[in-house]
């Protein structure tokens, strides 16, 4: 009987020491991964670009989106029309999805849902 109770202290000692890891993580993030995701949701394509074009396409005007700099390592996150990124020859397309990709990547630029007027 004592080894039962035993095996189940252990095991709610665990999903407590699982649950008290999650809850940390999620308010250290605090809401970064919910800010992301809702900046993906705006995007139809994304491509990965090089730094030195981010910065180019930042001089030009493109606003940088600000969650890209809480994340770690940080990501310069553009949103940018579709026939600007076609002038980067470099541009990789990346899955619009949270994935290995999208999140190695680090000079993302994303194309925007069309609006209707």
């Amino acid at each position: 009987m004592i080894s039962s109770l035993e095996r189940r202290v252990r095991q709610q000692r665990s999903r407590v020491a699982v649950r008290s890891w999650d809850y940390r993580q999620r308010h250290h993030a605090r809401g970064v991964w919910f800010r992301f995701r809702r900046v993906l949701t705006d995007a139809r394509t994304a491509y990965a670009i090089s730094r030195d074009e981010a910065l180019k396409l930042i001089a030009e005007g493109f606003r940088q989106e600000p969650v890209g700099s809480e994340l770690e390592p940080p990501k310069l996150i553009l949103f940018v029309p579709e026939d600007r990124v076609a002038q980067i020859g470099s541009a990789q397309p990346l899955p619009v999805r949270l994935g290995a990709e999208l999140l190695g990547a680090k000079c993302i630029a994303l194309i925007p849902f069309e609006t209707g007027s």
